[in-house]
């Protein structure tokens, strides 16, 4: 079980990897390929992340209450990957929001 969890880790971190030159790249209007790549790929493995950072979240809650950062924590763990997953314009692979 333990090794299936960091080869997905692992897979994941090769396809942010390979996407961060495209997500940084675009200027323009995305294109249809770029949607489908985003509704086939990219959203799919936000919703993982989103999962994954809940669960991360709810373990350090109790290491966060007695340092303070709890909503550092909510930041980075749960509300960026609901926004990158559920907020974006489909296509766009960046997480700024215009």
């Amino acid at each position: 079980m333990r090794n299936r969890v960091r080869r997905w880790m692992g897979v994941l971190g090769v396809v942010a990897a390979l996407m961060a030159p495209v997500a940084l790249a675009q200027s323009e209007p995305p294109s249809g390929a770029d949607m489908v790549m985003d509704l086939v790929v990219m959203r799919p493995l936000g919703l993982l992340g989103v999962v994954l950072g809940c669960a991360a979240f709810v373990v350090a809650l109790p290491f966060t209450v007695p340092s303070g950062s709890v909503d550092a924590a909510a930041e980075q763990l749960v509300k960026q990957p609901i926004r990158y997953t559920f907020k974006r314009p489909l296509g766009e692979l960046n997480e700024e929001q215009k």
